[in-house]
Order: C-alpha cells, then sequence, then structure tokens
C-alpha cells in the first residue's frame, strides 16, 4: 500500500490494513482557529461535529422539501431516502467526498408529467428508478475508462444549454401555483403570496450574509407561509391527524416504458452536476479526485435507483451543502454522516413530514418563480465560466433550437413513449452539435 493511500483511507493503518478510525481527530474543538482547514479525513470533538453537521441539513433543507411539495411526493419520504442516498455515497466512495445527495430538481418536470398518468406515482418511480440505473451504469463505465469522453460526448455548450432549458421548462408549472385559483366563487388567487414569498427570497438574500443569506429560498418560504396562514390559506387537519413516531409512507415502482422519454434526459443533467460537486470539492481541498468521478456518479446512481425503488425523489450532489464547505472551511465527511442520521430521524416524524405538507401554493408558486429562473441560468453560467463562443453556429444553432423546444414544451410520441420539451430540447441539442461538428470537419469549414 502507498503513502498516498494511505492519506486516502485514514482508517486503515500501514502494513495491517484494519480499520482503527474513521478520521484523524482535529484538536479538541476549542483550538481550531477561525478559517483553518479541516479535510475530509479529518473531524472536530463530535461536540462540534453534530452542530455542524446539523447545519448541513439545515443548507439542503429547503431544496430538498421543495421537490416534494411540487411534484406531489411525500416529502417525509423523500427525506427519508435522502439520507440513505448520503449514507449509499458515503459508503461507495469511501468515505473521502464530502457531499450530502439532495432531491434533485432536474426531477421536477418528468416527475410532474408522470404523475398526470394512470398510477401516477408508481409510474414516475419506474422513471426515478430507470434514471438512477442508467446513471450508475455510466459510473461504472467512468471508474474502469475514465471521464473524458463526458467531455467530448457533453462540452460547456450542450451542457449549459441542458440545465438551462430543465429550468425554464418548468416556467409554466412556476406560474400555475402563482396563481393556484383559492376560491371558485369569488376567483381569488394565490398571487399575493407568491409576490410576499419572491419580496422576502430578494430582501434576505441581499440584507445578510453567511449562513441567513445562503438560507434565503427556505427563510423566504417561511416568511410566505406565514403570510398565507394569515390569509387563512393553511389547512392543520392532516397535522392534527399524523402521528408523533412512524415510519415513512413507501409506494413502489410501475413498469410504464412509455415514461422512459421523460426521464433518461435527466441523466444528462446529473452526470453534470456530480461532475461539477467532484471538481469543486477538489479545487477547495487542493486535493485530486478524478479516479473518484466514476464512484460518484455510480453512488448517485444506486442512491436514486434506491429512492425509485421505495418511493423518493431522484437524488443529486447539493450545491448548497458545498457552500456551506466553502464558508466554514470544514469539509469532513463526519459533518455529513451526522446529516445523514439527522435527516433519517426527522423522517419518522410524521408530524413533521405533515406540516411541511402544508405549505400552500402560492409558496410554492413564489419559490419557484425564483428557484426555476436560477436554475435556468446556471446555464449560463456553464456557458460564461467555459468561455463558450456563440460566434461558432456549432455551438449557436443546436443551442438556440435545443432551447426552444425545450421551453416551449415541444413533445410527440414514438411507439408508445412519450417525449416532452426536456427530452426533445436534450436530444435535439446534441444530436444537432455532433452532426454539425462532423459535418463541419468533413468539409473542412470553420469550427470554432
Amino acid at each position: 500500500m502507498s503513502e498516498n493511500e494511505n492519506e486516502s483511507y485514514p482508517w486503515k493503518d500501514k502494513g495491517k490494513g484494519n480499520r482503527s478510525y474513521l478520521w484523524k481527530v482535529r484538536g479538541d474543538g476549542k483550538t481550531i482557529a477561525p478559517g483553518e482547514v479541516v479535510a475530509p479525513d479529518e473531524r472536530l470533538s463530535w461536540g462540534r461535529t453534530i452542530s455542524m453537521g446539523m447545519q448541513h441539513v439545515v443548507a439542503m433543507f429547503g431544496a430538498t422539501f421543495l421537490v416534494p411539495l411540487i411534484t406531489g411526493f411525500p416529502p417525509a419520504t423523500t427525506l427519508f431516502f435522502s439520507g440513505v442516498g448520503t449514507i449509499i455515497f458515503l459508503l461507495i466512495t469511501g468515505n473521502r467526498l464530502p457531499s450530502y445527495l439532495g432531491s434533485s430538481f432536474a426531477f421536477i418536470a418528468p416527475i410532474s408529467g408522470a404523475m398526470l398518468l394512470p398510477n401516477g406515482m408508481g409510474v414516475a418511480l419506474f422513471g426515478v428508478l430507470c434514471a438512477g440505473i442508467t446513471l450508475a451504469i455510466v459510473g461504472a463505465v467512468v471508474h474502469f475508462v475514465g471521464s473524458q469522453w463526458i467531455d467530448k460526448f457533453m462540452p460547456p455548450a450542450m451542457t449549459g444549454t441542458i440545465v438551462m432549458l430543465i429550468g425554464f421548462n418548468l416556467a409554466g408549472a412556476a406560474k400555475n401555483n402563482f396563481q393556484a385559483v383559492l376560491n371558485e366563487e369569488t376567483g381569488a388567487t394565490a398571487d399575493l403570496t407568491g409576490w410576499v414569498t419572491i419580496i422576502a427570497i430578494v430582501l434576505i438574500t441581499v440584507c445578510f450574509r453567511g449562513i441567513i443569506g445562503r438560507l434565503a429560498i427556505i427563510l423566504g418560504v417561511l416568511v410566505g407561509y406565514v403570510a398565507a396562514l394569515l390569509q387563512g390559506q393553511v389547512d392543520f387537519t392532516a397535522i392534527e391527524q399524523a402521528a408523533w413516531i412512524g415510519l415513512p409512507q413507501l409506494a413502489f415502482p410501475v413498469v410504464d416504458f412509455s415514461v422512459l422519454g421523460l426521464f433518461l434526459p435527466v441523466v444528462l443533467v446529473l452526470i453534470a452536476e456530480n461532475v461539477g460537486h467532484v471538481k469543486s470539492v477538489a479545487l477547495m481541498t487542493d486535493r485530486n479526485y478524478d479516479k473518484l468521478m466514476g464512484r460518484a456518479l455510480l453512488a448517485d446512481g444506486v442512491a436514486t435507483a434506491v429512492a425509485g425503488f421505495g418511493g423518493g425523489s431522484g437524488t443529486t450532489t447539493y450545491a448548497e451543502n458545498i457552500g456551506v464547505m466553502a464558508a466554514t472551511k470544514i469539509y469532513s465527511t463526519a459533518l455529513y454522516w451526522v446529516a445523514a442520521f439527522t435527516a433519517l430521524l426527522l423522517s419518522l416524524i410524521p408530524k413533521f413530514g405533515a406540516a411541511i405538507n402544508t405549505v400552500p401554493g402560492g409558496v410554492i408558486g413564489g419559490a419557484g418563480v425564483v428557484l426555476y429562473g436560477m436554475i435556468g441560468l446556471l446555464g449560463a453560467r456553464i456557458w460564461v465560466e467555459n468561455k463558450v463562443d456563440f460566434a461558432s453556429p456549432v455551438n449557436l444553432i443546436p443551442a438556440a433550437v435545443g432551447l426552444i423546444m425545450g421551453i416551449a414544451d415541444f413533445s410527440f410520441t414514438i411507439a408508445g413513449m412519450s417525449f416532452n420539451g426536456i427530452a426533445v430540447g436534450t436530444v435535439t441539442a446534441l444530436v444537432l452539435y455532433h452532426l454539425m461538428r462532423a459535418i463541419a470537419r468533413l468539409r473542412d469549414t470553420a469550427v470554432v
């Protein structure tokens, strides 16, 4: 065993190979100076580790719960599989890569579409399961072959396009929640609640720094919830009827291959998110995690498949938690074990899940307007950071066509399989890009 291997696996004794400890203990929790880096294979005292781990729960909380609230999945079940998924991720990556797996926004559109079908939830879970299996296969290939082919198949011009069209494709869903009719007789809508939520998110973002500023979405949702409460838009019946302790509501997939066209394009986004996460952690910790790229993809794929099999939404590595690590300089994987088990404990409190489920449509719509727009603009950020040149028609035309098809929600059915705007836009953009690039090279025309 090499020196580098011992650094990657700090629990292994040289020459023995047995696990004597999981993390190198860093100080007593009082001797760590502010801003001092705590590496993934180190931990603070257990008191500080637990408190910092719970901070990661708070960071992922809002985004993880918004997905089931929007799609109609049980929040407690989604939280349960989020915790399970994080444990799976830590185990498969050998406890070396700090990450929390929360609900992926990329699944909102396909799940919402599948929920409209007969046996909607079961069919949606089948889609999540298949997406997870596909991602796991990609991870296994990357582990043995390398990740270079990903950049060639999905260059930044196309990655940004896919992320952007997924965000903007959800604009209609945000509008429907924002303007939800509350009273058929009076025609009253949830517009006011939606605006209160948006304004609260905006003000919290610009008025506060640190963790409060990073939690602007969930805090804005809380403000919107209070506004809805004052307007009599919140129903507490479900909370009163729920038990204090109990297992989350499980559900199982119903095989329907017609929904694969909705879900498989999501795999491309999950690949981009996981690759970006690994590179971000490597940059922050000054370590090379390229050899963990395949494991990270495999782990997220397995976690997503497990969630799909039991009733949870698909998972992904969370940027919110990267933000916490960047702010605290504490990258210890011990914190994520704490976060995972905290999520599992919270999911076993039915009243907690019922309370989350009382968030009204106006609040979800307001938060959705902000979130979906942010997801869309993350695609533009990918373009900017990678200096994508749209003077080249090979970049410009596929992105343009794919975006319009995705945002306008083009759809069609082939051999019983339905393809919605996200699938149509994604496939069209990728096919056009590689086709135009191949022809340009063959014809020796300019490819910038």
